[in-house]
C-alpha cells in the first residue's frame, strides 16, 4: 500500500539541484512531483519517479547521497478541502504526519505522506476506503 520515494541529500549551494535534475535527464528518468526541505547546511530533495530504483543507482553511481523510504500516496477528492478531509481522519485516528506534499496526476489530487505508525496507518486506509496511489498507477517513460 505504499508508493517508492528518493530522499536526496543535498548541499545548500548553487548548483546542487541542477546536478540531479540533469543526471534524471540524462537517464530519462520522469519526475512526478518533488519537494525541497532544507537546513541550514543541507537540504532534502524528495522525489516520486517513474524508476526509483534504477534513479538511485544512477544517482548513487554518480556520487549522489540517496535513499529509498516507503510513503504513502491517496488519491483525493478533486474539490477544496480534499486533503483536509484525508488528513483529519489520520489525526482522530490518533496517526501522525511526519511531512506531507501533493501534486496533480491526470486531473486527479495525489497526497504524498510519511508516518512513524505505518502498520495503523494502513489499517486507516483500509477501513476508511482511502483510494492508494501504486507505483503500476504512475506514468512510465514513454
Amino acid at each position: 500500500m505504499t508508493i517508492r520515494q528518493l530522499s536526496i541529500f543535498i548541499e545548500n549551494q548553487s548548483g546542487t539541484v541542477q546536478k540531479v535534475l540533469e543526471l534524471m535527464k540524462q537517464s530519462r528518468i520522469q519526475i512526478m512531483a518533488c519537494t525541497i526541505a532544507d537546513t541550514a547546511e543541507y537540504g532534502i530533495f524528495r522525489i516520486i519517479c517513474s524508476e526509483p530504483d534504477r534513479a538511485c543507482r544512477e544517482l548513487k553511481e554518480a556520487g549522489v547521497a540517496v535513499a529509498i523510504s516507503d510513503v504513502f500516496a491517496i488519491e483525493l477528492d478533486n474539490q477544496p478541502g480534499g486533503a483536509a478531509d484525508v488528513v483529519a481522519i489520520f489525526s482522530e485516528a490518533g496517526i501522525g504526519i511526519t511531512y506531507m506534499y501533493a501534486f496533480l496526476l491526470d486531473g486527479r489530487g495525489i497526497m504524498i505522506f510519511r508516518t512513524d505508525k505505518e502498520a495503523e496507518a494502513q489499517d486507516v486506509i483500509r477501513r476508511a476506503g482511502l483510494r492508494v496511489v501504486t507505483e503500476r498507477d504512475l506514468p512510465v517513460n514513454a
